[in-house]
C-alpha cells in the first residue's frame, strides 16, 4: 500500500491560497479516481478538489475554514496504485517572450514564490499562546498589557483567547472600581464599537481582494491616460438594432461587448499591453484574453475572462459577456472562467462615474475603465462652419504599468480605440 498526498492545485494567476469550506468525504471513505473530496473557496470562485487516484481517505490534514496555500497537502489517501513523482503536480507550462522560450530558472523562481509557506501567526513569549490581530488590536486600544492578556482564560481552540473572551474580560474589568483617581477618562473603543455593530471582520474575499490590490500598487508603477470619445453614431446604431437583435438571438446587446470587442482588436496592434513583466523578462502572450470586471450583489468584484477575445464576432462577444456576467452573479463560474486573463476592462459608467483610475490586475500591465455615456453640448465641425450641438460622449481611462509601457504607447492605445469607436460602421447588419 502507498500513501498519496492530495495537494491544493494551482488555480490561476494571482491565486495562491484558498479556504477549505467543506469536506465531501470522511476518513475511512473509499474514493474513486476523479471523485470530489473537498470544497474550497478563493476570492474568485468556489470549486471542488478531486482525487487523481482511487483508494481510501486515510487522514484529513486541514480543517474546515482553514486557509491553505497552493501546493500544500489537503489529505492523505491510501492506495494500491503506483504513484509516480509527477502525480498530483501541475505540468510545467512555458510562455513565449517574443518567440523565445522562458528560461527554466524563471519558472523555478515562480514556483518557489507560489509554494512558499504562508507566514505563521505571531507567537507570543508565552510559548504556545497565540493572539489574533483583532485581539491584539482590542488589547492595545484598551490599554491591556501583555502580562494581563496572558492571564485571560481562552475558550478557543488550544486555549486561544477569542474576541468574546477579551470582551468579557473588559466587562468584568470595567465593573471593578478604578484604583487610580488620575486615570484618563474612558474613550470610545473598538470593543464598544463592536457591540454597536460598527466594526466587523473582513470577509475572506474582502481580505484577498485587499491584499491583491495592495500588492498591485506596490508592484506596478501606475500611470493614467484619459481621452473623450464621441459615441453619438454608435449610440444611434445600437438603438436601431437592439430590438431585432433580441428577437433573433434572445440576448440583450449593450455597449460593453462592443467596447470590449474593439479593445481586443486594438490590442493586436499593441502587443506590449498584452503582456506581463517578471523581473527583467517581458512575457508577451499569444492569446488576447480579456478580463471583464463584474460587480457582485455583496459589493465585491470578480473578473471572469473572455478567452481569444480578438477572434469573436460581436454576436459571439455579446453572448459570452452576458453568460459570464449572469454566472458571476449567481456564483456558478468555474475556475477556468477566471484564469489566464491578459488585459482587463471595467465599466465604471454603470455607476454614473465619468472616469476612473483602476488598479492593474496583476500580473497584467494595463486596465481600461469605461466611463458613463452623457449627452453634452459640443462643437460640431461641418463644411459650413462650426456649431454647438448635443452629442453623446464618454471618457476612457487607461491605467498602465509605466515600468514597461511609456506614456506615448499608453496614450496612443486609447486614441486608436477612440478612432474605432467614432468610425463605427453604422451601415453594418448583425
Amino acid at each position: 500500500m502507498a500513501e498519496y498526498k492530495l495537494l491544493l492545485p494551482a488555480m490561476g494567476e494571482s491565486v495562491d491560497e484558498a479556504t477549505v469550506t467543506q469536506w465531501l468525504k470522511n476518513e475511512g471513505d473509499i474514493i474513486a479516481a476523479d471523485d470530489a473530496v473537498v470544497e474550497i473557496a478563493t476570492d474568485k470562485v468556489d470549486s471542488e478538489v478531486p482525487s487523481e487516484i482511487s483508494g481510501k481517505l486515510l487522514q484529513k490534514l486541514v480543517e474546515e475554514n482553514q486557509v491553505i496555500r497552493v501546493g500544500e497537502p489537503l489529505a492523505i489517501i491510501e492506495t494500491d496504485e503506483d504513484i509516480s513523482e509527477e502525480l498530483g503536480q501541475d505540468k510545467a507550462s512555458t510562455e513565449v517572450v517574443e518567440g523565445v522560450e522562458v528560461k527554466e530558472d524563471f519558472l523555478e523562481s515562480k514556483a518557489k514564490e507560489i509554494l512558499a509557506p504562508a507566514p505563521s501567526v505571531e507567537q507570543s513569549q508565552a510559548g504556545d499562546i497565540y493572539f489574533s490581530p483583532l485581539v491584539k488590536s482590542i488589547a492595545k486600544e484598551e490599554g491591556i498589557s501583555d502580562a494581563e492578556l496572558y492571564k485571560i482564560s481562552g475558550t478557543g481552540k488550544n486555549g486561544r483567547v477569542t474576541k468574546k473572551d477579551i470582551l468579557n474580560h473588559l466587562k468584568s474589568r470595567q465593573s471593578q472600581p478604578r484604583q487610580s483617581p488620575t486615570a484618563p477618562p474612558a474613550t470610545t473603543t473598538i470593543a464598544s464599537n463592536i457591540e454597536k455593530g460598527e466594526v466587523r471582520d473582513m470577509s475572506r474575499m474582502e481580505q484577498l481582494i485587499a491584499e491583491h490590490m495592495h500588492k498591485s500598487i506596490q508592484t506596478s508603477a501606475h500611470v493614467q491616460s484619459f481621452i473623450e470619445v464621441d459615441v453619438t453614431d454608435l449610440w444611434g446604431w445600437r438603438e436601431g438594432i437592439k430590438q431585432s437583435f433580441f428577437q433573433r438571438e434572445g440576448e440583450k446587446i449593450t455597449f460593453t461587448p462592443i467596447f470590449m470587442m474593439l479593445t481586443a482588436q486594438v490590442l493586436r496592434d499593441f502587443p506590449l499591453l498584452n503582456s506581463s513583466l517578471s523581473g527583467n523578462k517581458i512575457i508577451q502572450k499569444r492569446e488576447i484574453n480579456l478580463g471583464m470586471a463584474t460587480a457582485l450583489a455583496d459589493g465585491n468584484l470578480i473578473v471572469p475572462v473572455i478567452k481569444s477575445a480578438d477572434q469573436l464576432s460581436l454576436v459571439g462577444f455579446t453572448k459570452r459577456v452576458n453568460d459570464l456576467a449572469k454566472r458571476a452573479r449567481t456564483g456558478t463560474l468555474s475556475p477556468d472562467d477566471v484564469t489566464d486573463g491578459t488585459y482587463t476592462v471595467t465599466n465604471v459608467g454603470m455607476f454614473d462615474s465619468l472616469m476612473g483610475t483602476p488598479i492593474i490586475n496583476q500580473p497584467q500591465v494595463g486596465v481600461l475603465a469605461l466611463g458613463a455615456i452623457r449627452k453634452v453640448p459640443a462643437v460640431v465641425e461641418t463644411d459650413k462652419g462650426d456649431f454647438i450641438g448635443i452629442r453623446r460622449k464618454m471618457i476612457l481611462s487607461h491605467s498602465y504599468d509605466h515600468r514597461i509601457v511609456n506614456g506615448a504607447m499608453g496614450g496612443l492605445f486609447i486614441k486608436e480605440l477612440k478612432n474605432k469607436i467614432e468610425n463605427w460602421d453604422v451601415s453594418q447588419q448583425l
